[in-house]
Order: C-alpha cells, then structure tokens, then sequence
C-alpha cells in the first residue's frame, strides 16, 4: 500500500509539473501577442514629445517637462522600512499557476541581468544612465504563469502612509510589466540598492514615471482587472508615460 501511495503521488506531482510547463510555455508565447504600445488607447498614434537624441528605444532621450539631475532626489510617504535581508519575502500571486513567496536566497538564485536605464520621477526630474542589477519582471511571471485573464499587476511595498496601515501600492498594465528593462532591482552602480532608494530591493519601470517602480516591494498580484493604487486613487495617472505627460488622471 505504501510502495502504490507513494508511486500514485509521485504520478501526481509529474503531471502537475508537465501541466504547469505547458501553461509557462503558453503563456510565454502570449507574451509576444501583447501590443505594449496600445495599452493606452489614448494616446495611440500620437508622436513621443521630448528633446535630444533618440535614446535606445527610440524616444527622446528627456522627456516633455523634465529636466536632468545628476544625484539622485529622495522621495517617499515618509516611511522608511528597515528589512533585512534574512527577513524580506517576496510574494507572488493572484490569478496565477503558481504561486510563490521568495526569500532572499530564491530571489538571488534566480537569473540576474545588467542593464543601463533611465529614471524619469513624475516631479519632473530625470537621472540618465543609472546601472542596475536584478531579476527581469518577465522571469518573475514566467515562474508564477500567469492565467489567461491576467490583464494588470498591482504591487507593494512594505512602507506605509504614516499613522495608518495603508500600504503603498501602484498597478501597471502587464503589458508594461513585461517589458525587458522592468526589472526588480538589489544593486545600483554597483553598490546595494541603498535604503532610502528602496533597499533591499525595488521595482523599477524606466518606460513609465518612476512611482509606478514600488519601493521596498513585497507584493505582486496578478489581476483581471484595473486596481489603481497609491497615488493613482490621489489623482495620478494609471498609465503613467513620461513621453507624453501622462501625469495625472483625466
């Protein structure tokens, strides 16, 4: 009985495990169908506004009503959480195959990418340049497997508006999510991602005004639909496109 229950179990978990490579497989090949460029209606068809060259995906490289900084401005709700890296978790879920929480040993056993990009903060500012080491959000929901109805993520941080128990929280389009320089990062020029800036580890979305990169991240939740976050139930944009001053809602 015992030699049955554990071949009849050992069954189980491979046709799970094919069955979940299956999906992973499929929802990869979905990736390539999303249109990042029509996630916002609005603004289809109209022209990127900035100046300067053309930076590597072709926009100019500063974006309308941004100007260049050279250091690196502090912004946040005025929490500044202390996590440790024993203590940091990161979870994964929602509409999703397979759920996940991350330590920080899983975190960095994922495969780790390099990549050179800009930082445009929605308060006008840009810091060209900034080199940063992590996990691609795209591997991220490749090991989740995201269901077919997953249309947006929302994400958060372990910081808190002051004096309450609301946590930030910022949605993006997971087309926007999957882009290839969205990326959770632990390292910036070549240093730990200080802590002011969202250390351990951060979001960052160099295509999309910075709030939408949460800080000292948590939390990601795949979601059918739209769950506007922190600041955008304050007024700002759910779309958030520097290159088109995407700023504010309405």
């Amino acid at each position: 009985m015992a030699d049955g229950s554990a071949t009849g179990s050992n069954t189980g978990r491979a046709e799970r495990q094919t069955g979940l490579v299956e999906r992973r497989q499929r929802f990869i090949e979905r990736q390539k169908a999303l249109r990042q460029e029509t996630v916002d209606v609005r603004l289809e068809g109209q022209a990127p506004q900035g100046t300067g060259p053309a930076n590597r995906h072709g926009m100019p490289r500063l974006p309308a009503g941004q100007h260049e900084v050279r250091n690196w401005p502090v912004l946040d709700l005025g929490d500044l959480p202390d996590i440790g890296t024993a203590d940091w978790r990161l979870e994964i879920g929602g509409l999703v195959a397979n759920p996940v929480t991350l330590t920080w040993d899983d975190f960095l056993a994922l495969p780790q990418v390099e990549d050179f990009s800009d930082f445009h903060c929605v308060t006008t500012w840009s810091r060209f340049d900034n080199r940063w080491r992590g996990v691609r959000f795209r591997t991220l929901a490749e090991l989740v497997v995201p269901n077919d109805d997953a249309r947006f993520v929302l994400c958060t941080g372990y910081d808190r508006w002051p004096g309450t128990r609301i946590p930030y929280t910022t949605n993006v389009p997971l087309a926007r999510a999957l882009d290839d320089d969205v990326l959770l990062v632990h390292t910036w020029e070549d240093a730990p991602l200080p802590r002011e800036h969202g250390g351990p580890c951060r979001m960052i979305t160099p295509k999309l005004y910075a709030w939408k990169g949460t800080k000292w991240i948590r939390r990601i939740d795949f979601l059918a639909t739209n769950a506007p976050g922190f600041w955008e139930t304050r007024g700002y944009s759910n779309t958030a496109e520097p290159w088109f001053e995407d700023r504010f809602s309405g």
